[in-house]
């Protein structure tokens, strides 16, 4: 059944129809759809449209078809859109009764009610997913309070860090990330019901009620914004692309780690593939398959912004292409949570390994800087005689700063004193990075305790 067929003097061509038709996808959308009727169903009754007797025979029907999508028994058929497969079983139903829901709404206000529906529920399940992943963070966190790891830039060793400190890091992100979804979800939380095509309808439709019937906050301020307004989508696909960069960087991280030449991290054997020709691999694939997503992400997110940039007010059947890729990455998006926080969960972290590669590269360098500023020497001169030390180190055939004798020291800087071996040890270079957000012991301790009760607080909100 065709909304609109009224005007035209021929059928549309099949393959027009296969082309424009949007039920292959928008199906997904057929529980809020069927929300949407049924609160259009009571404004039309507060309205005089439908009688209290016409209206409860809507709210049956609609029932009915509720229970059929859920038990995947709804009739859809060759429709064009979800809209006319739900008004379609309606007019078959009730017949004229059916027929009068079509007053006073448009596919294009109808829709946007839908898709905005159908985020919020999925930005909430979202939320949900990434707060249990940061539960994660830092039960793991805790458990390896004072492991001692090497800290990289330009994946080259840097700087002793506390692994617990690199793991709260992506806790860092993952809570940018709950923000920008909580964010993204306030704005969608408007009802456009009442829009019509793009200039309002002429029935007094209560806009309110509508809103509160579907759960809505508020109501969109402009009917032409409101049918044409894709924002709320664009917000979720960056929301959902920066999480997807977020993970990806950890999953680099995991299949880093599980290398042998690292071999930091081991994930449970139930998190991990083998080989069709290798007997001994064991592969992150779960990992990699996460970066391989979040390009697909992304793409979700590009393509959007691309198809909205040159459409003029108000409608265009461009937007039809909102939905796949919002589709696609809320349950990409969901997936890759779910598998990150299962995989984190059963993972197991070689500290011994951790601390012995700490050893490695002279990340204690930067110390026997700041141990020559102390005695009052410039940082820019003090990090030269440092590198000078390394140098002589690696003359050596590599040895640690530590096995350097006093008098080597001597010879690099005559302010050198017996105190400078303490200043050296991995202990001490993570103890001395004692300020907000650095990695010694008792920062860390102090921003889990922050962590623990930003978790408690989020846990209840979501709850409500």
């Amino acid at each position: 059944m065709k909304l609109w067929g009224g005007r035209f003097g021929k059928e549309t061509e099949h393959i027009v129809h296969e082309f424009t038709s949007s039920l292959r996808f928008d199906r997904h959308l057929a529980r809020q759809d069927l929300r949407v009727t049924r609160a259009h169903a009571l404004a039309l009754r507060e309205c005089g449209v439908l009688s209290p007797e016409e209206c409860e025979r809507v709210l049956s029907a609609l029932e009915d078809m509720g229970r059929e999508v859920e038990e995947d028994t709804f009739p859809f058929a060759d429709d064009e859109d979800v809209h006319s497969a739900v008004e379609r079983v309606l007019v078959e139903r009730l017949g004229e009764v059916g027929a009068k829901l079509r007053t006073a709404r448009s596919r294009n206000d109808q829709v946007a009610a839908d898709l905005r529906l159908y985020l919020m529920e999925e930005t909430t399940e979202i939320l949900h997913l990434l707060v249990g992943l940061m539960q994660v963070l830092v039960e793991l966190a805790e458990e390896n309070l004072g492991v001692i790891m090497p800290g990289f830039t330009h994946l080259q060793p840097a700087q002793p860090v506390l692994l617990s400190h690199h793991l709260l890091a992506y806790f860092e992100m993952f809570r940018r990330d709950v923000e920008r979804f909580a964010q993204a979800r306030s704005r969608m939380d408007k009802c456009p019901l009442g829009s019509g095509a793009l200039a309002g309808v002429g029935y007094p439709l209560d806009r309110w009620l509508l809103a509160e019937e579907l759960g809505f906050g508020g109501i969109t301020s402009n009917s032409m914004d409101a049918v044409s307004d894709r924002d709320f989508a664009a917000d979720f696909l960056y929301a959902a692309a920066l999480t997807s960069v977020h993970l990806s960087r950890l999953a680099e991280e995991i299949v880093l780690w599980m290398n042998p030449r690292f071999a930091f991290l081991r994930l449970d054997e139930a998190y991990t593939t083998g080989s069709s020709l290798m007997p001994q691999k064991a592969n992150p694939d779960l990992a990699e398959l996460i970066r391989g997503k979040t390009g697909r992400m992304v793409g979700h997110l590009v393509s959007l912004l691309v198809m909205l940039k040159g459409q003029p007010l108000t409608y265009n059947r461009d937007l039809q292409e909102d939905k796949e890729g919002v589709f696609d990455a809320a349950e990409q998006l969901r997936s890759m949570l779910e598998i990150t926080a299962a995989a984190l969960r059963t993972a197991e972290f070689d500290r011994e390994r951790m601390e012995e590669a700490a050893l490695e590269g002279y990340l204690n360098a930067t110390d026997l800087a700041d141990y020559l500023v102390a005695k009052g020497i410039p940082f820019l001169m003090a990090h030269e005689k440092a590198g000078k030390a390394v140098r002589l180190c690696l003359e050596r055939g590599g040895i640690p700063l530590e096995s350097l004798s006093l008098d080597d020291l001597r010879d690099i800087d005559p302010s050198f004193e017996e105190d400078v071996y303490r200043c050296l040890s991995l202990q001490e270079c993570v103890r001395a990075r004692d300020l907000p957000g650095g990695t010694a012991p008792g920062r860390v301790e102090e921003a889990l305790r922050e962590a623990r009760g930003w978790l408690e607080t989020e846990s209840l909100r979501l709850q409500r």
